[in-house]
């Protein structure tokens, strides 16, 4: 079935059911940015490959709501289908609950599966909707009965993160978490999100590609822990370690029955938009719910002294992988063929050489030229371009390994380049050191200091619809929040111990795309009488190409950093480069 096909035989399941528009998200049960293919519901319907965005379908018409990294994309894949895009953030375009209240009737009805929807999505909706008298029905999943050859549900064995990985077993960091369960005056916590129940019971899985997680609930009491998950999938050693940390394994399909146990008149706490709507209907209704950003959330974000001289260590092997690339396309381009989707296999086998190494921390965005702009850029056969000696090729990739999760990308001169090109890559590299080598103040956010990587592009009258930066996973998803660089409020103090990346650029449709991104870790600087000052340590390795900066538009400072830099770079990686290489480095870590 093409995409309008499938579009039809929905809209006569929703003729059946009373439905008079129908919603299909990203998510699945467990509110992931990244999900398994089993729960690739809005791509399938869509066609639209892209990591975020909604589908909604009406009886007349069909949108698609993404971001400004995809609006390219989105535009593009949407082509021959019905499906409009609405590009969320752009003045004059609705919201899709907006879009749902003014396109239907007083009465009517907006359907979805619950188990797909966090609460607060749900709260929200209702809000929206209320005043409409626009009836929610949430039981229905759709799709299932349409996609006849859906992908199963993935039954790989989990594997323990080991404590000399990790920093604290799942009992140490359990206390951590009962001990924030006491300030807030809570006696059960139920978590369904991955990356948090992977942290503190210090698994990891399959599931998912790219994200070590495994599909699961937990639900942590004063004196009990529980992970739900499918028993086929754990190992005797894996439950006998979880055991002996005070974690009991219980069936993925009861944790509904056990929340629906819990002592009347308890207080239970949840992260509303980390907890799927069926199982929040779940909580007895005389139970006090109290609603915040996850515990653990917040918890491992701040990564400990073990976890930080891993990911030092980390860095080090994937700047080894990525200067070997370099090195690679510099020494066989125009010899050997060449194009966006070999070289991130090529840049795969590197990483793949590397002690600890798993798999790519996401899938590698190689973009040539005019694809470049496509922030989220992902090759196909049919998009794949031939590299040349001439313009630009940005590489945006990380690894996974057992030791931490990566993210870095550069963008490489690979013959010549205009004016223009040379002057917007100096522009975000002024960005990216603006930012990275900042001083501030104890109690700063990250939209506070988000303005610093956009000042030099914004004197130009340039911009880029995205934000700066993202915290980190450990060895986890490569996307955590509650930290980030974005316009957009963000109340989170940058506190010591955060890993964040640092990524401004240059987008334009048609032309060319440019992102410099190295990931650093916040650290403590002076104290004087105004207060505590905070400073960023920077600890990913990679040299920036200098056939792209136009040493006239930095000045003294930015050089200073920058040669700094180069001079960390060589220092830290040449010792595991062969001659040739350590030459080369050389020679592209000079100082200018």
């Amino acid at each position: 079935m093409n995409v309008n096909e499938k579009l039809s035989s929905l809209r006569k399941l929703m003729n059946e059911k009373g439905i008079d528009a129908y919603i299909i998200p990203t998510y699945d049960p467990h509110q992931s940015e990244y999900v398994g293919e089993h729960w690739q519901a809005r791509v399938w319907i869509s066609g639209f490959t892209g990591s975020a965005g909604t589908v909604v379908v009406t009886k007349d018409e069909a949108g698609l709501w993404t971001d400004g990294r995809y609006f390219i994309q989105a535009e593009n894949q949407l082509k021959g289908s019905e499906i409009k895009l609405f590009k969320m953030g752009i003045p004059g375009y609705p919201t899709y609950m907006e879009w749902i209240r003014d396109t239907l009737k007083e009465g009517e009805t907006v359907g979805f599966d619950g188990k797909l929807f966090p609460q607060s999505d749900v709260l929200e909706m209702q809000k929206k909707l209320e005043n409409k008298k626009i009836k929610i029905v949430e039981e229905y999943d759709l799709i299932s009965s349409i996609w006849t050859d859906r992908p199963e549900l993935p039954m790989d064995e989990i594997f323990i993160h080991d404590v000399k990985y990790a920093g604290k077993t799942p009992k140490e960091k359990l206390e951590d978490v009962r001990k924030e369960m006491e300030k807030l005056e809570v006696e059960y916590y139920i978590l369904g999100s991955l990356d948090d129940i992977a942290w503190v019971y210090n698994i990891r899985g399959k599931d998912v590609e790219y994200n070590p997680v495994v599909t699961s609930y937990a639900l942590i009491s004063m004196d009990k822990a529980y992970l739900f998950v499918h028993k086929v999938k754990v190992p005797k050693e894996v439950e006998n370690f979880l055991n002996k940390n005070g974690i009991e394994i219980r069936e993925y399909n009861e944790v509904r029955d056990y929340v629906e146990k819990i002592k009347d008149g308890s207080r239970v706490f949840i992260d509303p938009s980390r907890v799927n709507r069926w199982l929040y209907n779940g909580i007895p209704k005389g139970c006090k719910i109290v609603e915040e950003t996850n515990i653990t959330t917040n918890l491992k974000a701040i990564k400990n002294s073990v976890e930080i001289e891993n990911l030092k260590r980390c860095y080090i092997k994937d700047g080894v992988a990525l200067v070997k690339f370099l090195y690679w396309i510099d020494k066989n381009l125009g010899k050997t063929p060449m194009s966006e989707i070999s070289v991130s296999d090529k840049l795969e086998e590197f990483r793949r050489e590397q002690e600890d190494f798993v798999e790519p921390s996401f899938g590698t965005i190689a973009a040539y030229k005019d694809h470049a702009p496509m922030m989220h850029y992902s090759a196909t056969e049919e998009s794949d371009y031939t590299l040349k000696n001439e313009g630009m090729l940005l590489v945006d990739s990380g690894g996974q390994y057992l030791d931490g999760t990566t993210d870095i990308t550069r963008t490489i001169v690979l013959g010549p380049i205009t004016e223009e090109e040379k002057r917007d890559f100096t522009l975000t590299l002024k960005g990216h050191i603006n930012l990275i080598k900042a001083r501030f103040l104890y109690g700063a956010t990250g939209s506070n200091l988000d303005v610093l990587a956009r000042f030099p592009l914004w004197q130009e009258g340039i911009d880029y619809k995205c934000g700066t930066g993202h915290g980190v996973g450990f060895f986890l998803n490569v996307h955590e929040g509650p930290h980030r660089f974005a316009p957009i409020p963000n109340k989170v103090k940058l506190e010591e111990g955060m890993v964040v990346t640092i990524e401004p650029g240059v987008y334009k449709e048609g032309k060319h795309g440019i992102r410099i991104e190295n990931d650093i870790v916040v650290r403590k600087d002076i104290v004087t009488e105004s207060g505590q000052f905070m400073k960023f340590e920077t600890i990913s390795y990679c040299p920036i190409d200098l056939e792209g900066v136009d040493v006239d538009l930095l000045d003294e400072s930015e050089r200073q950093w920058l040669n700094n830099y180069h001079t960390e770079v060589y220092e830290k990686l040449s010792p595991y480069l062969n001659k040739d290489e350590k030459e080369w480095l050389k020679n592209e870590t000079r100082s200018i």
